[in-house]
């Protein structure tokens, strides 16, 4: 978690390439690091708190959004992924 946590940080600072920018370098990926920066700390004071239950909801949460969704859209075409994947 810790490793998703500077990921999503990290990921903030690299401008968006592809679709369209918001203040000139933010994209619709940029959500995904905002999910997992919310996700992350909240699933770790539930598991605290124990409270399971709100844990492996918030775990799946982010399993979905920020791994097998955000993870789709980095084979968008134009992306890096695509092109070095697929050309």
């Amino acid at each position: 978690m810790a490793l998703m946590f500077f990921t999503a940080v990290v990921s903030l600072f690299l401008q968006a390439q592809v679709g369209p920018q918001f203040l000139q370098h933010f994209g619709y990926i940029h959500l995904f690091s905002l999910l997992t920066l919310w996700t992350v700390p909240t699933a770790i004071m539930a598991i605290k708190k124990g409270d399971i239950k709100a844990h492996k909801r918030k775990m799946w949460l982010l399993y979905v959004g920020a791994i097998i969704i955000a993870g789709g859209f980095t084979l968008a075409p134009g992306r890096y992924l695509h092109t070095l994947l697929f050309n």
